[in-house]
C-alpha cells in the first residue's frame, strides 16, 4: 500500500505519526467500512480502524484509488471505537 502524505489535509493528533496510521492500515483485523451517507458519496470514502504496532488504535478517514491511499483525517480511538473494533475482532476470531 502507498500512501500520498503531500499537503495532508489535516494535522496529526499530539500522539501519532504517519508511521502509526500507516501501521493501522496494515493490522490483520483492521475493520474497513464504506459509509452509507448520501454526505460521503459525491467522492467515495471509507473509514479505517485498525492498531498500530504499538497498539494505539485509530480511525482514518480516507480515499483511495486503489493504488494509493489519501488519509483525509485520522485520530486515536474514543472508547465508543474502541468497543465496536474489539467486538468485530472478536467475531472474526470466532469463526
Amino acid at each position: 500500500m502507498e500512501f500520498d502524505w503531500s499537503n495532508p489535509p489535516f494535522e496529526l493528533h499530539s500522539s501519532l505519526t504517519q508511521r502509526d496510521i500507516e501501521e493501522s492500515f496494515e493490522d490483520p483485523f483492521a475493520v474497513r467500512l464504506m459509509p452509507d451517507s448520501s454526505r460521503f458519496s459525491v467522492q467515495a470514502r471509507f473509514f479505517n480502524l485498525g492498531r498500530s504496532a504499538s497498539g494505539m488504535g485509530i480511525i482514518s478517514l480516507y480515499r483511495t484509488n486503489g493504488k494509493l491511499i489519501r488519509v483525509i483525517f485520522a485520530r486515536p480511538f474514543v472508547p465508543e471505537e474502541q468497543f465496536f473494533y474489539q467486538r468485530k475482532v472478536n467475531q472474526m476470531l470466532a469463526q
